[in-house]
Protein backbone atom coordinates (compact mmCIF):
# COMPACT_ATOMS: atom_id res chain seq x y z
CA UNK A 1 0.00 0.00 0.00
CA UNK A 2 2.66 2.42 0.18
CA UNK A 3 3.79 2.52 -3.19
CA UNK A 4 6.10 5.40 -3.81
CA UNK A 5 7.54 8.52 -1.12
CA UNK A 6 9.08 10.57 -3.31
CA UNK A 7 11.76 13.22 -1.58
CA UNK A 8 10.88 16.72 -3.02
CA UNK A 9 13.97 19.18 -4.03
CA UNK A 10 11.50 22.37 -3.17
CA UNK A 11 8.63 22.81 -1.66
CA UNK A 12 6.47 22.93 -3.97
CA UNK A 13 3.30 20.52 -3.42
CA UNK A 14 3.30 19.33 -7.18
CA UNK A 15 6.35 16.82 -6.53
CA UNK A 16 4.00 15.02 -3.53
CA UNK A 17 1.17 14.86 -5.95
CA UNK A 18 0.93 10.79 -5.72
CA UNK A 19 0.86 10.72 -2.17
CA UNK A 20 -2.73 10.94 -0.85
CA UNK A 21 -2.76 13.32 2.36
CA UNK A 22 -4.50 11.82 5.30
CA UNK A 23 -6.57 13.62 8.28
CA UNK A 24 -6.02 13.22 12.25
CA UNK A 25 -7.21 13.70 15.35
CA UNK A 26 -5.85 13.11 18.73
CA UNK A 27 -8.69 13.27 21.04
CA UNK A 28 -7.52 13.16 24.54
CA UNK A 29 -7.76 15.22 28.02
CA UNK A 30 -5.13 17.19 29.80
CA UNK A 31 -2.46 14.78 31.60
CA UNK A 32 -2.80 11.39 29.54
CA UNK A 33 0.27 11.24 27.85
CA UNK A 34 -0.62 13.27 24.73
CA UNK A 35 1.83 15.54 24.00
CA UNK A 36 4.45 12.65 24.36
CA UNK A 37 2.47 11.01 21.84
CA UNK A 38 2.45 14.07 20.02
CA UNK A 39 6.18 13.95 19.72
CA UNK A 40 6.68 10.42 18.91
CA UNK A 41 4.25 11.22 15.69
CA UNK A 42 6.18 14.16 14.34
CA UNK A 43 9.49 12.20 14.59
CA UNK A 44 8.12 10.22 11.77
CA UNK A 45 9.12 12.07 8.42
CA UNK A 46 5.37 11.39 6.91
CA UNK A 47 2.95 12.73 9.68
CA UNK A 48 2.50 16.23 11.05
CA UNK A 49 1.02 17.12 14.02
CA UNK A 50 0.40 20.72 15.21
CA UNK A 51 -0.13 20.75 18.64
CA UNK A 52 -3.61 21.88 20.92
CA UNK A 53 -4.99 24.38 18.70
CA UNK A 54 -8.17 24.52 20.68
CA UNK A 55 -6.29 25.43 23.90
CA UNK A 56 -7.08 29.09 22.17
CA UNK A 57 -10.70 29.85 23.41
CA UNK A 58 -11.60 32.28 20.23
CA UNK A 59 -11.26 29.35 17.91
CA UNK A 60 -13.81 27.42 20.09
CA UNK A 61 -16.08 30.14 20.61
CA UNK A 62 -18.96 28.12 18.74
CA UNK A 63 -19.16 25.54 15.91
CA UNK A 64 -18.41 28.16 13.07
CA UNK A 65 -15.23 28.99 14.84
CA UNK A 66 -14.40 25.45 15.26
CA UNK A 67 -15.22 24.48 11.42
CA UNK A 68 -13.14 27.62 10.12
CA UNK A 69 -9.80 26.66 12.22
CA UNK A 70 -9.97 22.83 11.38
CA UNK A 71 -9.98 23.88 7.56
CA UNK A 72 -7.25 25.74 8.30
CA UNK A 73 -5.13 22.96 9.63
CA UNK A 74 -6.20 20.60 7.01
CA UNK A 75 -5.08 22.50 4.59
CA UNK A 76 -2.03 22.79 5.77
CA UNK A 77 -0.30 20.08 3.70
CA UNK A 78 -0.48 22.31 0.80
CA UNK A 79 2.14 24.42 2.67
CA UNK A 80 4.18 22.26 4.52
CA UNK A 81 4.15 19.09 2.53
CA UNK A 82 7.43 18.67 2.43
CA UNK A 83 8.75 20.59 5.31
CA UNK A 84 10.49 16.97 6.45
CA UNK A 85 12.16 16.55 2.85
CA UNK A 86 9.50 13.96 2.03
CA UNK A 87 5.61 14.24 1.44
CA UNK A 88 3.56 14.49 4.55
CA UNK A 89 1.20 12.14 4.31
CA UNK A 90 -0.83 12.56 7.56
CA UNK A 91 -1.34 15.67 8.99
CA UNK A 92 -3.90 16.63 12.12
CA UNK A 93 -3.35 18.08 15.81
CA UNK A 94 -4.00 17.45 19.78
CA UNK A 95 -8.09 17.57 21.03
CA UNK A 96 -8.88 17.72 24.32
CA UNK A 97 -12.76 16.95 25.16
CA UNK A 98 -13.10 20.16 27.42
CA UNK A 99 -12.56 22.25 24.65
CA UNK A 100 -15.52 22.16 22.77
CA UNK A 101 -15.48 18.75 21.50
CA UNK A 102 -18.09 17.72 23.61
CA UNK A 103 -20.35 20.61 23.30
CA UNK A 104 -20.40 20.36 19.35
CA UNK A 105 -20.02 16.57 19.24
CA UNK A 106 -22.89 16.02 16.81
CA UNK A 107 -21.56 18.57 14.05
CA UNK A 108 -17.83 17.27 14.91
CA UNK A 109 -18.70 14.17 14.13
CA UNK A 110 -20.51 15.07 10.80
CA UNK A 111 -17.26 17.29 10.03
CA UNK A 112 -15.00 14.17 10.41
CA UNK A 113 -17.24 11.97 8.60
CA UNK A 114 -17.32 14.46 5.64
CA UNK A 115 -14.50 15.26 5.23
CA UNK A 116 -12.34 11.69 6.03
CA UNK A 117 -10.83 12.99 9.18
CA UNK A 118 -9.61 9.81 11.70
CA UNK A 119 -9.88 10.21 15.27
CA UNK A 120 -7.15 8.59 17.77
CA UNK A 121 -8.57 8.26 21.16
CA UNK A 122 -5.51 8.76 23.74
CA UNK A 123 -6.64 8.10 27.63
CA UNK A 124 -4.87 6.99 30.72
CA UNK A 125 -5.91 3.51 32.43
CA UNK A 126 -4.76 4.79 35.90
CA UNK A 127 -7.23 7.84 36.48
CA UNK A 128 -5.29 8.56 40.03
CA UNK A 129 -2.10 8.66 38.46
CA UNK A 130 -3.28 11.55 36.01
CA UNK A 131 -5.51 13.24 39.03
CA UNK A 132 -1.87 13.49 40.82
CA UNK A 133 -0.50 15.02 37.63
CA UNK A 134 -3.42 17.18 37.04
CA UNK A 135 -2.94 18.77 40.69
CA UNK A 136 1.25 18.92 39.90
CA UNK A 137 1.18 20.68 36.49
CA UNK A 138 -1.54 23.09 37.78
CA UNK A 139 0.53 24.03 41.17
CA UNK A 140 3.77 24.47 39.07
CA UNK A 141 1.86 27.36 37.01
CA UNK A 142 1.79 29.48 39.67
CA UNK A 143 4.70 28.16 41.05
CA UNK A 144 7.51 27.88 37.98
CA UNK A 145 9.60 25.52 40.31
CA UNK A 146 11.91 25.36 37.05
CA UNK A 147 13.55 29.10 37.69
CA UNK A 148 10.48 30.94 37.50
CA UNK A 149 9.29 29.24 34.04
CA UNK A 150 6.30 26.85 33.61
CA UNK A 151 6.50 24.05 32.05
CA UNK A 152 4.18 21.29 31.40
CA UNK A 153 6.45 18.81 29.60
CA UNK A 154 10.22 18.33 30.42
CA UNK A 155 13.66 16.70 28.34
CA UNK A 156 15.93 16.09 31.19
CA UNK A 157 16.13 13.94 34.29
CA UNK A 158 16.69 17.28 36.71
CA UNK A 159 13.82 18.89 35.74
CA UNK A 160 11.60 15.69 35.99
CA UNK A 161 12.98 15.34 39.66
CA UNK A 162 12.36 18.58 41.01
CA UNK A 163 8.66 19.16 39.51
CA UNK A 164 8.28 15.27 40.94
CA UNK A 165 9.15 17.21 44.46
CA UNK A 166 6.13 18.59 44.83
CA UNK A 167 3.93 16.21 46.39
CA UNK A 168 -0.19 17.23 46.15
CA UNK A 169 -3.00 16.36 48.64
CA UNK A 170 -5.61 14.79 47.03
CA UNK A 171 -9.44 15.53 48.53
CA UNK A 172 -10.49 11.95 49.02
CA UNK A 173 -13.80 13.07 50.25
CA UNK A 174 -14.54 13.92 46.50
CA UNK A 175 -11.69 11.26 44.82
CA UNK A 176 -14.32 8.17 44.02
CA UNK A 177 -16.88 11.12 42.50
CA UNK A 178 -14.59 12.89 40.23
CA UNK A 179 -12.68 9.51 39.02
CA UNK A 180 -16.28 8.17 38.01
CA UNK A 181 -16.71 11.38 36.36
CA UNK A 182 -13.69 11.27 34.08
CA UNK A 183 -14.70 7.57 33.40
CA UNK A 184 -17.80 8.52 32.32
CA UNK A 185 -16.56 11.30 29.98
CA UNK A 186 -14.39 9.08 28.58
CA UNK A 187 -17.19 6.65 27.93
CA UNK A 188 -19.24 9.12 26.30
CA UNK A 189 -16.55 10.68 24.13
CA UNK A 190 -16.39 7.01 22.57
CA UNK A 191 -19.45 6.66 22.32
CA UNK A 192 -20.44 10.02 20.69
CA UNK A 193 -17.62 9.57 18.27
CA UNK A 194 -18.19 5.80 17.26
CA UNK A 195 -19.47 6.44 13.89
CA UNK A 196 -16.20 7.86 13.07
CA UNK A 197 -13.38 5.65 11.31
CA UNK A 198 -11.21 5.92 15.01
CA UNK A 199 -8.58 3.56 17.14
CA UNK A 200 -8.62 3.86 20.96
CA UNK A 201 -5.32 3.66 22.78
CA UNK A 202 -3.91 3.77 26.52
CA UNK A 203 -1.04 5.93 27.80
CA UNK A 204 0.39 2.79 29.54
CA UNK A 205 0.24 0.25 26.87
CA UNK A 206 2.29 2.63 24.84
CA UNK A 207 4.53 3.12 27.32
CA UNK A 208 5.12 -0.51 27.93
CA UNK A 209 4.82 -1.74 23.94
CA UNK A 210 5.85 0.50 21.64
CA UNK A 211 4.22 -1.90 18.97
CA UNK A 212 1.39 -0.39 19.39
CA UNK A 213 2.97 2.78 17.59
CA UNK A 214 3.45 0.25 14.52
CA UNK A 215 -0.49 0.00 15.14
CA UNK A 216 -0.87 3.50 14.99
CA UNK A 217 1.76 3.94 11.56
CA UNK A 218 -0.68 1.34 10.25
CA UNK A 219 -4.00 3.04 11.23
CA UNK A 220 -2.54 6.35 9.15
CA UNK A 221 -1.54 4.47 6.49
CA UNK A 222 2.16 5.42 6.89
CA UNK A 223 5.42 3.72 6.35
CA UNK A 224 6.43 2.22 9.76
CA UNK A 225 9.68 3.90 11.61
CA UNK A 226 11.06 3.38 14.89
CA UNK A 227 9.60 6.47 16.79
CA UNK A 228 11.86 8.71 19.60
CA UNK A 229 10.63 11.66 21.63
CA UNK A 230 12.98 13.29 23.93
CA UNK A 231 10.66 13.87 26.48
CA UNK A 232 11.46 12.85 30.03
CA UNK A 233 8.63 11.19 32.25
CA UNK A 234 7.67 13.84 35.51
CA UNK A 235 6.17 10.66 38.28
CA UNK A 236 7.67 7.26 37.77
CA UNK A 237 7.46 5.00 40.08
CA UNK A 238 5.01 3.97 42.56
CA UNK A 239 2.50 6.52 43.25
CA UNK A 240 2.59 6.32 47.33
CA UNK A 241 5.87 8.30 46.81
CA UNK A 242 4.74 11.17 45.04
CA UNK A 243 1.21 12.02 47.50
CA UNK A 244 1.17 13.61 50.71
CA UNK A 245 -1.99 11.55 52.06
CA UNK A 246 -1.38 8.15 50.29
CA UNK A 247 -2.56 5.99 53.11
CA UNK A 248 -5.64 8.02 53.46
CA UNK A 249 -6.02 7.53 49.41
CA UNK A 250 -5.41 3.64 50.04
CA UNK A 251 -8.38 3.47 52.91
CA UNK A 252 -10.67 5.55 50.66
CA UNK A 253 -10.24 3.27 47.41
CA UNK A 254 -10.03 -0.13 48.63
CA UNK A 255 -12.96 -2.21 47.80
CA UNK A 256 -14.28 -0.24 44.93
CA UNK A 257 -14.00 -0.51 41.33
CA UNK A 258 -11.04 2.11 41.61
CA UNK A 259 -8.73 -0.03 43.97
CA UNK A 260 -6.67 -1.24 40.95
CA UNK A 261 -4.98 2.08 40.93
CA UNK A 262 -3.63 1.83 44.04
CA UNK A 263 -1.19 -0.79 41.95
CA UNK A 264 -0.56 -0.34 39.21
CA UNK A 265 2.52 0.93 37.61
CA UNK A 266 4.78 1.23 35.29
CA UNK A 267 8.64 1.78 34.55
CA UNK A 268 9.00 5.00 32.55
Amino acid sequence: PFVHYPKPKTYNRDECSCQPVRYFAILSMQRSGSGWFETLLNNHTNISSNGEIFSVKDRRANVSTIFETLDKVYNLDWLSSASKNECTAAVGFKWMLNQGLMKHHEEIVEYFKTRGVSAIFLFRRNLLRRMISVLANSYDRDAKLLNGTHKSHVHSPKEAEILAGYKPMINTTLLITELKQIQDMTLKALACFNATRHMLLYYEDVVENRTRLDDVQAFLKVPKRELKSRQVKIHRGSLSQHVQNWEEIQSTLKGTNFENFLRQNYRK
